[in-house]
């Protein structure tokens, strides 16, 4: 599996360990398969490169779990970001969607408690549909093999920055036309 990691530096070796234990899928080293969505998502930083690393990841021997946009994947990412044990930190790799709500800003309502379960997961699925993968184990870190690194320019990061912009506008709107529908209830 081709994957990609953006940041402010070439990370050979990752750390499976840096991330935050309450992300979506808990602590890990989180990657894309999606390279178009790695740079739409890179960030510039005032006297630092930035760099697109891709990496090579064989799967063969590997305790993976694949989820789709549904019940149990919202159940993982909402006990991950609720702080309880990770229910599947046995699995040496995470693979499935990344909730809209980090993409966008959904003003915290997925977690607020305002919304019920089956409201939050709608609310959710509005949009576009981004992988992420996330090394969780010793055992899928040894299997990522980097490939290299390319540092892209401040002008890239831009161009890709104003297309998220335009989607970031669209799923705005879809979010709001679907809120509303909700209340309606």
């Amino acid at each position: 599996m081709l994957l990609y990691h953006t940041g402010f530096s070439e990370i050979q070796v990752p750390d499976i360990r840096h991330g935050r234990s309450n992300a979506d899928f808990g602590q890990g080293f989180y990657l894309s398969p999606d390279l178009d969505f790695t740079l739409r998502w890179a960030r510039v930083r005032r006297g630092q490169d930035t760099y697109i690393n891709s990496y090579d990841l064989a799967e063969l021997g590997l305790s993976i779990k694949a989820f789709a946009r549904d019940e149990a994947w919202f159940d993982y990412i909402h006990a991950n970001r609720n702080g309880r044990a990770d229910a599947l930190r046995d699995y040496d790799v995470i693979i499935g969607p990344i909730a809209n709500d980090t993409l966008y800003d959904l003003y915290g309502l997925t977690t607020s408690g305002f919304l019920t379960a089956e409201q939050s997961l709608k609310i959710l699925t509005v949009g576009p549909e981004y992988t992420q993968v996330v090394l969780k184990t010793d055992r899928a870190a040894a299997a990522l093999r980097f490939l290299r690194s390319e540092i892209v320019s401040p002008e890239a990061v831009e161009a890709s920055r104003e297309a998220v912009k335009r989607e970031e506008t669209a799923h705005q709107e879809r979010f709001a036309k679907l809120l509303m529908e909700m209340v309606g209830e």
